[in-house]
């Protein structure tokens, strides 16, 4: 019972990772649209949404960590995407 448990809870970070590392193609977050944002691990059509509105209020990002601001968009997922995106 204990290792279905630990195995159902770790399932998920395994996918991210997984799926973080088959993506080798880079987002530029400053300037990609729903659709390439939504390439980007745990990035959905909401969130892409709350990206490009974040950008249009607040301007480009100067750093990965800005990201962090839009809802959505925690630690966790910044940690996953780090590598697949790109400010210029």
């Amino acid at each position: 019972m204990i290792f279905r448990s630990i195995t159902a809870a770790a399932l998920p970070l395994l996918l991210v990772t997984s799926l973080a590392v088959a993506s080798s193609a880079s987002v530029n977050i400053n300037e990609a649209d729903a659709e390439g944002l939504q390439a980007l691990v745990g990035v959905g059509p909401a969130t892409a949404a709350a990206i490009i509105q974040d950008r249009a209020d607040n301007g480009p990002y100067e750093s990965a960590e800005a990201l962090t601001r839009v809802n959505g968009i925690g630690v966790v997922t910044l940690d996953a995407i780090r590598e697949q995106i790109t400010l210029e």
